[in-house]
């Protein structure tokens, strides 16, 4: 067992830490300052539904968890930058899913009415 004192945004707290088994430790609860920034939950991957055509080497994930409402792109055609290519509906909002580079459809890996978590593939390009 060891004792700290720290001292945070000028108040001291006595802080007494606990060795316990297989690593773990406990400690005295302390106050957090409130602008401590909070690390995001690494959300799984969602298994993605057969590919329409072989994966290209651009892939395209879902940014949030959510619902697929439409399909703007189809496999085997060309797209530019910018070019909406899915609409996933997350918290009652649309969001439309470009493509993040020029290039070709090489895969659409979701239908409509598919929920996907974030970091799914929805897409693929070459």
């Amino acid at each position: 067992m060891k004792n700290y004192t720290i001292t945070v945004n000028g108040n001291v707290y006595d802080v007494t830490v606990e060795e316990g088994g297989a690593g773990s430790v406990a400690a005295a609860p302390v106050a957090a300052p409130k602008a401590a920034p909070k690390a995001a939950p690494a959300a799984p991957k969602a298994a993605a539904p057969a590919a329409t055509g072989a994966a290209g080497s651009v892939k395209v994930e879902a940014p949030m968890p959510g619902k697929i409402l439409k399909t703007v792109a189809a496999a085997g055609q060309a797209v530019k930058k910018g070019e909406v290519l899915i609409v996933l509906e997350a918290m009652k909002m649309e969001n439309e899913i470009v493509a993040p580079q020029d290039g070709t459809v090489a895969s659409i890996n979701v239908a409509v009415g598919d929920s996907v978590e974030a970091g799914a593939v929805l897409a693929t390009l070459n």
